[in-house]
């Protein structure tokens, strides 16, 4: 499940023109996915992707915001290298104070991530000031300079404004993470290729000792590990810069060697600080819009209406005990039912698709362990397999509304040869919940008294005859 399923999903409701029908046979034939409303519309996109106009929609988007993340990606690296390169440049005159790297690699990758933290909570606002305040909230200015044909692609896409916060959100750990590479890849670089002395200055009254403690505090979570990466009370005391006459003093020139090894605290502290807890909270966000973009798919119009259509049976009007009475002296066919059994051994459908059979058998409370579509595009040989498959009791739904031909006599035949018992069970259409009328029924009765077969019994029942019925009373 990510952003382009939901896009999908977008596409499809915004173009689909399914029956309620084909939904709940969708719905009967991934029962697995019922009561998870989330995976049931995942199932759907599976299914109907290939519905979709090539390139979807999805695809535009992704290309798109592809194209404006690497964009930013690219300007961060160079800013982070820059930057690197510019709180490490060497005059050959002060040294370089580590006090404004490890403020870049420590202090300004924490009171960012402290601000993320705190838009995750407010994430589920639309007007989130923290959100908005990210860089990367501007990458939807930077779509205007793309061609037209993407501009007028993604005029199409609504994102829901929560999940649209959580893009915003991960696209900002992405663009920092690359902004701490390009500073880990200045020092490494600058490092390898000059001979930098090291200095720490500032205007507060710090001791060597105090700021000892204080290097000692950042470096817990590597200072056992790898002790030479944090600066001994030594090195900091030969490293302290005072500014007196723009000249260094003669102790650390003396020990200008030793100068060199703060890279390594600054380099441990970028790892740290600026990526590994960068990357945690990347991962954050990640799981964020992942529940963002669940959440979302419940919020798309049409989604409840699809869910309802897939879970909700189409009720079937049945006759009730008086009903029945009126039909069989009014039923052309002596051999008659009036209420199907809560099971059987086969359901048949006569040129009735099998997705369409098990809708019918659920708006009827009929269950069966084999649902088969006879008749209609089965050649000889396909019929045959499936009457030999066939055994016991066999319910058999056929289209009231058309007479019965002598392909279907002909296979009747041949099936009551090889079972107890079939039920012939006209049926309507899924508009009138497959009701059908008394003249409908009579013209299947007729037909089927010709046979003289003990097997062969015939399901009457009609909404209308419920009117007559009313109107004679």
């Amino acid at each position: 499940m990510n952003l382009n399923s939901y896009l999908d999903l977008f596409e499809l409701l915004e173009e689909d023109r399914s029956s309620q029908e084909e939904r709940r046979a969708f719905g009967l034939a991934n029962v697995v996915s019922k009561g998870k409303p989330v995976e049931q519309l995942l199932a759907w996109v599976r299914d109907n992707r290939m519905k979709l106009n090539t390139p979807t929609l999805s695809e535009k988007f992704s290309s798109a915001l592809y194209t404006v993340t690497l964009t930013l990606v690219v300007i961060a690296f160079i800013l982070g290298f820059l930057s690197g390169v510019g709180l490490l440049s060497y005059n050959g005159h002060a040294p370089v104070n580590v006090i404004y790297f490890i403020a870049m690699v420590v202090f300004f990758p924490l009171f960012t991530m402290t601000l993320t933290l705190f838009s995750m909570f407010r994430a589920n606002s639309v007007q989130s000031l923290l959100v908005h305040i990210s860089p990367a909230f501007w990458m939807e200015k930077i779509l205007y300079f793309l061609p037209n044909k993407w501009e007028e692609d993604l005029k199409e896409v609504k994102i829901n404004p929560l999940l649209a916060n959580w893009i915003v959100i991960k696209r900002s750990q992405i663009i920092a993470l690359v902004f701490s590479f390009g500073l880990l890849t200045a020092l490494l670089g600058v490092v390898a290729t000059k001979d930098i002395a090291f200095s720490w200055s500032t205007t507060l009254s710090i001791s060597p000792d105090t700021f000892h403690h204080f290097l000692h505090t950042l470096a817990f979570p590597w200072r056992e590990l790898y002790p030479s990466a944090l600066p001994s009370v030594e090195l900091i005391e030969q490293s302290q810069y005072f500014r007196l006459g723009d000249k260094l003093s003669a102790e650390m020139i003396q020990n200008a060697s030793r100068l060199g090894e703060w890279w390594k605290f600054l380099v441990f502290s970028t790892l740290f600080y600026a990526i590994l807890l960068r990357f945690f909270v990347y991962l954050l966000s990640l799981f964020g819009l992942h529940r963002a973009v669940k959440r979302s798919f419940l919020t798309l119009d049409g989604s409840k209406k699809l869910l309802n259509d897939m879970n909700a049976p189409i009720i079937s009007t049945h006759a009730n005990e008086n009903e029945q009475q009126f039909i069989q002296r009014s039923t052309a066919y002596s051999q008659n039912i009036h209420l199907l059994d809560a099971s059987y051994d086969a359901v048949q459908g006569w040129a009735i698709p099998k997705e369409n059979l098990s809708v019918i058998a659920d708006s009827m409370n009929v269950i069966s362990p084999v649902f088969f579509e006879v008749g209609g595009g089965n050649t000889l040989d396909e019929d045959n397999e499936i009457i030999h498959r066939s055994h016991g009791e066999v319910l058999l739904y056929v289209k009231s509304w058309e007479p019965p031909t002598m392909d279907f006599i002909d296979y009747l035949e041949s099936l009551v040869m090889h079972v107890d018992k079939v039920i012939i069970c006209p049926v309507g259409t899924m508009e009138d919940a497959y009701e059908t009328d008394a003249r409908e029924v009579n013209v299947w009765g007729r037909k089927l008294s010709t046979l003289g077969s003990d097997k062969v019994w015939l399901k009457s029942f009609s909404i209308q005859v419920q009117h007559l019925e009313v109107a004679d009373a």
